[in-house]
């Protein structure tokens, strides 16, 4: 089984280790990463929910955004659901922000609405079978893909895409009792 990193600088990383635990890891097989050290013997990498300015702020300064992208360099597989899939974007519309620029997409932010419009529907992806549950709090989507493929929509938004070994996510699958997403992943 592969060793998983989590970034854990803010946001709802802790769900992900509680969905890789259901998946079948233990806990010597996740690392909650907050600086480049962290990533040393890790097999890949999920960048989860949380605030994307603040979090892509702090993980600029401590090196953690550079020690990332040189990981996806490498072929490490990464994962970002929500806040993730925006600092992997290659551009936000109408914003200046930093991006590790590891999906070649566009995204917008809070496309369906602040806060008090978050939701739940099914939400087909490819390669994973019957639908899963989409848990969209003030998701993004994708606004145009490049060498990014779209593996799922909803209401012909696109709301995952995978390019290679990196996947972005517009919606919480660690919020839901369905581990398909992470074991996914894992498999990659």
């Amino acid at each position: 089984m592969p060793k998983v990193g989590v970034v854990a600088i803010q946001g709802d990383f802790e769900k992900h280790i509680d969905a890789l635990r259901r998946s079948g890891l233990n806990h010597h097989q996740i690392v909650e990463l907050r600086v480049p050290e962290d990533l040393a013997g890790v097999d890949r990498l999920i960048i989860p929910g949380g605030e994307s300015t603040t979090v892509g702020m702090l993980m600029k300064r401590f090196g953690l955004a550079e020690a990332i992208q040189k990981a996806s360099e490498k072929g490490m597989p990464i994962w970002g659901t929500c806040m993730g899939m925006i600092l992997m974007a290659k551009e936000i519309e109408g914003r200046e922000q930093f991006t590790l620029n590891l999906l070649d997409i566009t995204v917008a932010r809070n496309a369906f609405g602040a806060q008090v419009h978050s939701f739940e529907d099914e939400v087909e992806v490819e390669g994973i079978g019957e639908p899963v549950t989409g848990v969209f709090i003030r998701a993004p989507i994708v606004t145009h893909t490049g060498k990014a493929r779209a593996i799922a929509r909803y209401r012909d938004k696109i709301v995952a895409v995978q390019q290679g070994r990196r996947i972005g996510t517009s919606f919480h699958p660690e919020l839901t009792a369905d581990t398909r997403l992470h074991q996914y992943f894992l498999d990659l």
